[in-house]
């Protein structure tokens, strides 16, 4: 029985011995494990997906009930604002990529340069989109303010509706910004991590599924530029 016991405790030991640190217990490899993460990252970016979809519902109804409102609110968007995010954003699913790509060659200074530069990108973002509230609030609008005033706003305060498709605008951008602050806070942590030599080629989830939702976000919002700032 002894014998036995130790033979056990033995393969016990052996068994643990064969697991890399990274890979948790109820996982019989790293194969399975990332699979399992992107299965769970997945799901989660489902509900993100149906979130924003009730939004773009809202979006559509209400422009086919009120077109000329639509067209006298949203003319007053600045164009430009949107594009330079549209770039910016862009140019941060690159470094996305390329931060996943380094990782996966096993250049964890270059994988950690990109995450940074993917997080400078969305405070870009956040930027401009702070100035733009700030227009917006100066000339009596914001998410809980409704009193238009000044030469590009003070019409919409004789619109139908216009509070209506201005909010829905805050809400949709709103909402947006914060999943890109989210996104911001995780690659921060997973950079950080990076740092401290946490991932490499043989384990890097957090980064695959960090840039999973980051994609996202960036996807999401392609999708608000046109409908907000180019179709009125």
């Amino acid at each position: 029985m002894s014998t036995t016991a130790t033979a056990i405790d033995t393969g016990h030991h052996d068994h643990d011995h064969d697991h890399p640190e990274y890979l948790q217990h109820h996982f019989v490899s790293a194969d399975q494990q990332f699979d399992s993460a992107k299965m769970g990252i997945w799901l989660f970016l489902v509900t993100e997906v149906l979130l924003f979809s009730g939004i773009f519902v809202a979006y559509a109804v209400f422009r086919n009930w009120y077109p000329e409102s639509f067209h006298e609110t949203f003319s007053t968007l600045n164009i430009v604002y949107g594009f330079v995010n549209t770039c910016v954003l862009l140019t941060s699913s690159y470094t996305m990529v390329m931060a996943i790509n380094s990782i996966q060659n096993n250049q964890v200074d270059k994988m950690v340069n990109y995450l940074f530069t993917t997080v400078a990108l969305g405070a870009v973002f956040m930027l401009v989109k702070t100035v733009e509230y700030k227009e917006k609030y100066d000339g009596g609008i914001f998410f809980w303010l409704w009193e238009p005033h000044g030469h590009h706003y003070e019409h919409l305060a004789n619109v139908a509706y216009a509070s209506i498709f201005m909010k829905l605008y805050f809400v949709a951008t709103g909402i947006h910004g914060l999943h890109v602050l989210i996104g911001m806070l995780l690659l921060l942590w997973v950079a950080w991590k990076g740092k401290e030599g946490r991932w490499s080629s043989d384990y890097y989830n957090y980064v695959e599924v960090s840039g999973l939702y980051w994609h996202l976000v960036d996807i999401i919002w392609i999708f608000l530029f046109p409908l907000l700032y180019l179709t009125s």
